[in-house]
């Protein structure tokens, strides 16, 4: 099964109504779409987004109107990853069984899948150690470490964010937990902007520094300004393979040097 490393153009034909076509290139790293309310930003993304998950192999065929070019050439699947800014209460007949595990939005029902992923995430990794301290050498320990690196890495991180309130990522935990004045907090027990960047970041890291396209649908909201503005760079910190394609109304997003990666609406649209 060969995986796409990104996405190099998005097209889509018929867009409202069969109004207008989207032919949008794609920069490796970052791509900002940016436009004022209703100019179709959040349709474009949710147009892709809808079209991966509903299968099907790229870049050859069509799903729905949209066609992804994604490099290399042959490559059939997409690795993919959605943020969406939600901090919905969570009601239906679906979601009665989460309320007993104190899950009550959406975000906490994210973490709460993510959370899974972050133990699997560890085993992989904790079997690539032992495996390369078998093999031996003289630089087998500096190797093993260099594997567990990222998950560091991201827990610095997340201490650094969270350090006005106090809250620390217990390091000996398996589970993402807290430490805030002696106290153990929980993810879904954080503020909705301490839940957003938390989802963001773990969504990363689970990935394991392999190639994959994370789409985020204005990521901002919740999210104090100075963590807006290093956003970008921190995702790509944890992991360098990542291509990143989201829309934003938040100037702080690109205020780091990623004025370039920013593409407004009418720019890569075309009248039928």
């Amino acid at each position: 099964m060969k995986y796409a490393d990104y996405i190099e153009q998005i097209e889509i034909d018929a867009l409202w109504s069969g109004k207008k076509h989207i032919v949008w290139n794609l920069d490796r790293k970052v791509n900002i779409l940016s436009g004022s309310n209703g100019v179709g930003k959040s349709t474009i993304l949710n147009k892709v987004i809808k079209g991966l998950d509903q299968g099907g192999e790229f870049p050859s065929h069509m799903l729905k109107g949209v066609k992804l070019k994604v490099v290399p050439q042959d490559a059939r699947w997409i690795r993919f990853d959605v943020i969406r800014s939600f901090e919905h209460k969570m009601h239906t007949a679906d979601d009665i069984a989460m309320l007993d595990a104190k899950l009550s939005t959406d975000l906490d029902l994210q973490l709460y899948n993510l959370q899974r992923k972050y133990l699997d995430y560890q085993v992989n990794v904790g079997n690539r150690i032992i495996e390369t301290l078998q093999q031996g050498g003289d630089d087998a320990a500096e190797r093993a470490q260099q594997l567990s690196a990222p998950k560091k890495h991201f827990q610095d991180i997340v201490d650094d964010l969270f350090s006005e309130t106090g809250k620390t990522i217990i390091r000996t935990a398996n589970e993402i937990r807290f430490l805030q004045i002696g106290e153990t907090l929980y993810p879904y027990q954080l503020s909705s902007g301490e839940k957003q960047i938390l989802t963001i970041l773990l969504t990363v890291l689970v990935e394991d520094q392999k190639p994959h396209v994370l789409f985020m649908d204005e990521p901002e909201v919740s999210l104090h300004v100075e963590w807006q503005k290093r956003l970008i760079d921190l995702i790509l910190e944890l992991n360098p393979n990542v291509q990143i394609i989201l829309s934003t109304h938040s100037p702080a997003v690109i205020m780091n040097g990623w004025i370039d990666a920013v593409t407004e609406v009418n720019e890569i649209t075309i009248d039928n």
